[in-house]
């Protein structure tokens, strides 16, 4: 708003009529709607505070990306409406601060902002004067009448760059992988081949001797499984493999997965619930590949779980996708780890290789799908795999608005 009209009308004001009121009323009403009009339409995320931090101004960009009701922000602080965001140290210097955050609720996003310090020079004294010594007093600079903080959508383009990096880590993995695995794979098979020929001399032995030998064997032949396991693991999710894509009923594929793990659900005594979509179109995906990806998170659930958890899984469609979510009883992530839970070797479980996720996401991709995420902090997770319906090859977007 224009500070020069305002200063104006404070000098004048003991000594204009009522009508004039009326008409200075209505011209600061016109500016302070023209500017929330283009606040209100920008699709960068507008907040604007008093001195000490209290909401005065809040467009529906920046609600839709905090998840913020209008209405009741107003006066609020904003530091105790955005959980987490330190605004005392972003507003200690009287700079323009710029910085990025990532969002975990209701979105997982990343946001690029800047904190703008509201300044006015002091040209009129009086009631600004006595504003000053208020704000001196709490602990404010003198001169600053508020902060507007502006923030902006960088999701697309840091998971881009993200994904870049990630493909030239792997590449550059899979040629390392490759002849690490296979001089790996071959002392395994000896290994396994010696521990069978262990194994029949043990049976002459006498029974306390046999009973101690072949327990040592069998410890050996558990790491031995699950080293061959750990490589498998590996190479799954950094080489690429090709697809033998061809008509699939995904319900199907969801049956067969939770009934081939039915002794594991049994013996770790927890419920799956399934919700299978009636009348889903066949889609064009590779059964064995989709399936390890359903093995995978369906695991990690149990991982994450305690004995009585439920997996509840529940296949749906839109205009584009088919989709299966698996939700589970498992507690959730902490947000500090939710950024890391696709990073090789990363895992928060005793024993896990870090690997199941990264397989996951590699089988979805090349099936031309996504993986979304959705962290209940202290309950659990939704992990929903979205594949594309192949029968669409476009679709029909609604016509740009008109302008006058």
């Amino acid at each position: 708003m224009n500070s020069s009209f305002l200063d104006k009308l404070l000098e004048r004001i003991g000594r204009i009529g009522p009508g004039e009121i009326q008409n200075y009323v209505l011209r600061l009403a016109r500016e302070k709607g023209f500017l929330e009009t283009i606040f209100n339409a920008i699709h960068e995320g507008v907040i604007v505070t008093d001195p000490e931090g209290h909401i005065s101004f809040v467009n529906p960009a920046a609600c839709e990306l905090f998840g913020l009701d209008r209405d009741r922000c107003a006066g609020n602080l904003l530091a105790e409406r955005i959980p987490g965001l330190d605004w005392k140290s972003l507003v200690q210097s009287e700079r323009v601060i710029s910085r990025d955050m990532e969002i975990f609720y209701p979105e997982n996003r990343y946001i690029n902002f800047y904190v703008v310090p509201l300044q006015e020079k002091d040209e009129g004294g009086g009631m600004r004067d006595e504003l000053q010594k208020q704000q001196s007093t709490a602990g404010v600079p003198s001169d600053i009448q508020g902060y507007a903080m502006i923030l902006r959508d960088i999701t697309e383009s840091r998971r881009t760059t993200e994904a870049e990096i990630e493909s030239e880590k792997l590449s550059a993995a899979a040629l390392l992988a490759a002849g690490v695995a296979h001089e790996i794979g071959n002392p395994l098979n000896s290994l396994n081949i010696h521990l069978q020929l262990m194994e029949r001399k043990a049976r002459k032995l006498p029974a306390r001797m046999r009973d101690e030998f072949q327990d040592s064997l069998r410890v050996a032949r558990d790491e031995i499984q699950r080293l061959d396991y750990i490589i498998t693991q590996f190479l799954r999710a950094i080489r690429p493999s090709q697809l033998d894509a061809h008509p699939e009923d995904l319900n199907s594929l969801v049956a067969e997965s939770v009934s081939f793990l039915q002794p594991e659900i049994k013996d770790r005594d927890v419920i799956v619930e399934t919700e299978l979509r009636p009348e889903l179109p066949l889609l064009e995906i590779d059964r064995n590949q989709l399936k390890q990806a359903f093995y995978n998170v369906i695991k990690n659930s149990f991982q994450a779980m305690r004995s009585g958890g439920i997996l509840h899984i529940k296949t749906d469609i839109d205009d584009n996708h088919a989709s299966v979510a698996f939700s589970d009883t498992g507690g959730g992530i902490s947000p500090e780890n939710m950024g890391k839970i696709f990073e090789p070797y990363f895992t928060t479980k005793a024993g896990g290789s870090g690997l199941g996720l990264l397989v996951v996401r590699r089988i979805v991709r090349a099936h031309g799908g996504g993986i979304d995420i959705v962290n209940d902090e202290g309950r659990g997770i939704t992990l929903t795999i979205r594949l594309p319906l192949k029968h669409r090859r476009v679709r029909m977007l609604p016509p740009a608005p008109t302008v006058n």
